[in-house]
Order: C-alpha cells, then sequence, then structure tokens
C-alpha cells in the first residue's frame, strides 16, 4: 500500500484525470438536467387553413412551457427540410378547410410529423403535440354539442367518459435528472474503477516492475492486489459518497429507504468493480487485450444492465448474462432503497451478490501466481539451453 502511494505521488496524472472524469461527468448532467426536463423544444406548424382555429391552436401551442413555435409554414416541403436541418423536432400540419369542416360538422385531419432520431427531444415533442391536439379536439367537440343544446355537465361525459387520475411514484415532477444522474453517475463511476484497475495492474507488467510488487507482499500475489488497491478504494467510495450527499441531500432527490443501505451498496459496487478489473488484468498477461477486454465488459455494462432496455425482454443467453455485471444489481438494490423504501430483508440477496465478485480477487491472484511461476520455468528452461 505505501509503494503504491508512492507512485501517486510521483505519477498523479492518471489519479487527478480519474478524479476529473467523475467530476465532469457530475457537473455535466447535473447542469443539463437542472431545469427537471428540457423546455421550450422547437416546433414548427404547416397552418395551410389560415382560419380562426388554426392561429388559435399556434397560440396555444405556444403558452405551453414544453415546446416552442420557431415558425409557421404555408406548405409541407418548407417543414420538412427544417426538420432534416436539425431546426425543429416536429411540426403540425394543417390541412386547408379545417375551419369549414368543422362548421359542417366533418372531422378534419390533422398531421403530425416527429424527428425521433433525437429521442428526448422528439419524444417530448410529441407528447406535448399530442396532447395539444386532444385538448383542441377537445374543445371543438365542446362548441359542437353546446350548439346542438347539450349541457356542460353532459358534454364532458361525452368527450372524455372515462378520467385517469396519474400519480407517478418517487418522480411527481418527472425530474430526468431524478433518474439520469442516479444510474448513470454510479454506472460511470463503476467504469472508471474498472478501467483504473485494470490499467494500473497492467502498468506493472508494461514497465517491468511486476516482481518488484510481488516482493513487496513476500511473493503473494493475493496481498499485493488488495495493498496495491486500498488506497483507490478509499478515495472512489468517498466519491460515491459525496455524489449520493450531493443528489439526495442537496438536489433533494426522493430517497425513501435507508442512507446507510445506499452507503453500502455504493461500497460494495466499489468492490465489485475492482474485483472485475482485477480478475481481467490479472488473467490477461497482454496489457493492451487486458485494456480492450475491460472496455467492452464496461461498455456493454450499459445495454445489460436493464437502464436503457429491460432485461425481461431480452433473448434469454442475454438475460443470463446481465448478472454478470455488477451495476445490474446496483441499479435492482437502489430502485428497492430510493423508491419503494425496502429495507435490508429485500436487498441482501443482491448484496451478496456484489460480494460474490471478491471471488475474482481470488481468481486473478491465483492467475498472477500461475503466470509468475511459468516465466520463472521458462527461466530456468532458458538458462539450462544456455548452459548446454
Amino acid at each position: 500500500m505505501l509503494r503504491e502511494l508512492h507512485r501517486i505521488w510521483r505519477n498523479p496524472r492518471y489519479f487527478i484525470l480519474m478524479t476529473l472524469g467523475v467530476v465532469f461527468t457530475f457537473v455535466f448532467f447535473a447542469t443539463v438536467t437542472r431545469e427537471g426536463q428540457p423546455t421550450k423544444l422547437s416546433v414548427a406548424v404547416v397552418d395551410m387553413d389560415g382560419s380562426y382555429l388554426s392561429r388559435r391552436i399556434c397560440h396555444e401551442m405556444e403558452a405551453t412551457q414544453g415546446v416552442s413555435v420557431k415558425a409557421v409554414y404555408n406548405n409541407h416541403s418548407e417543414a420538412r427540410k427544417a426538420m432534416q436541418r436539425g431546426e425543429i423536432f416536429a411540426f403540425y400540419e394543417i390541412p386547408k378547410g379545417t375551419y369549414n369542416d368543422l362548421l359542417q360538422f366533418r372531422s378534419p385531419h390533422f398531421v403530425l410529423y416527429v424527428n425521433s432520431a433525437y429521442m428526448l427531444a422528439g419524444t417530448l415533442s410529441y407528447k406535448q403535440l399530442a396532447t395539444m391536439g386532444m385538448l383542441a379536439t377537445g374543445a371543438v367537440q365542446r362548441e359542437v354539442y353546446r350548439k346542438k343544446g347539450y349541457k356542460d355537465e353532459q358534454i364532458m361525459g361525452l368527450i372524455q367518459p372515462v378520467e385517469y387520475d396519474t400519480r407517478n411514484i418517487g418522480n411527481p415532477w418527472i425530474n430526468y435528472g431524478n433518474y439520469l444522474m442516479t444510474t448513470l453517475i454510479p454506472a460511470v463511476i463503476a467504469f472508471i474503477v474498472l478501467m483504473h484497475t485494470s490499467y494500473i495492474i497492467s502498468r506493472e507488467r508494461q514497465e517491468k516492475t511486476l516482481k518488484n510488487w510481488l516482493s513487496r507482499a513476500n511473493g503473494n500475489p493475493f496481498y499485493a492486489l488488495i495493498g496495491k488497491m486500498l488506497p483507490y478504494t478509499v478515495w472512489y467510495v468517498f466519491l460515491c459518497l459525496l455524489a449520493n450527499l450531493i443528489m439526495f441531500g442537496f438536489m433533494g432527490f426522493p430517497l425513501e429507504g435507508s442512507w446507510m443501505l445506499m452507503v453500502l451498496n455504493s461500497i460494495l459496487l466499489i468492490f465489485a468493480a475492482q474485483s472485475a478489473g482485477c480478475f481481467i488484468a490479472g488473467s490477461i498477461p497482454d496489457p493492451p487485450l487486458a485494456m480492450g477486454i475491460s472496455a467492452i465488459y464496461s461498455a456493454m455494462s450499459f445495454s445489460l444492465s436493464g437502464f436503457s432496455f429491460p432485461v425481461e425482454s431480452m433473448p434469454t443467453f442475454l438475460y443470463s448474462f446481465a448478472w454478470l455485471y455488477p451495476i445490474r444489481h446496483y441499479y435492482q438494490n437502489f430502485c428497492d432503497i430510493a423508491i419503494f423504501g425496502n429495507g435490508f430483508s429485500h436487498c441482501w440477496p443482491r448484496f451478496c451478490a456484489l460480494l460474490a465478485f471478491g471471488v475474482l480477487i481470488v481468481a486473478g491472484a491465483l492467475m498472477m501466481q500461475w503466470q509468475v511461476n511459468r516465466e520463472k520455468r521458462l527461466a530456468v528452461q532458458q538458462y539450462k539451453r544456455d548452459a548446454v
């Protein structure tokens, strides 16, 4: 451990870059999601009717917080070109004769075009404009029913016979930072931890200091790995605790369960990520190959952990691979603790799963010991051949 502290003091750039990577990621997402969700997304209207109704729809769209009407076009081609240039994310097309159709009790058709290449912006634009379309339709139906002599109580029953009461559990404000930061920040920290662990172990081989390192631990690679990882473990845990304190404390993200269980969850995530890095670097003698496999393993964890796509909907063989990633168990514990407020009785199986990754440290140490013994045997054989 003292040897590793001395190496950090002599060459601190990797340690500093690792810390700056976590800090930059946190500040980036905190800045991007400070409003909760994107607002005033650029949309447009293709108004081929030019009536009171179309102008009323444009005015109501502009009054909403989610979207902003950037332009009103006279034809479809102009709006499509603006969407292809990335100037707008969606547009309404109001056909000619819409208002006359309504007066004659015919049903005009509005068309909504959305650019889903920008997933978040496209989805939110669609949601806002679809809601506006439903409200506009309801307003028109109300006027029609009034002209037919219906009372307002009867009209509401005809327009919306079933009223929905939506309650968002754990995130009633629909704050995107709430679930983006609480899932992406731990994932990025785990990614950096695994890559950094694999690098500092592989660097011992690259710099040909493996024998010197093991000699400090009396030839025991298990003790060597623990001593080398301990300074980084303390720092990683500090960064995780600081991130949790800011998110659940200063930023006010909901935490229904125990703070101590979230701390334990973060510590075990760091431990599991370091264990995976020790195994990859300890079992693969080629440093570039070890770093490449670490990068692939870490990158796949974002997809196979269930954050971006539910693992239950994946093919069976991919669903099985999801359990090989520490961040998967962390996410499940996070949902149990932070959202549902469950206690240790619900989380202990996944705590045990994160602890089970410690077996990889032993496996990596055994692989390192085997490789060192093999190099010694090869050196002895070479010496005998040279002597002969």
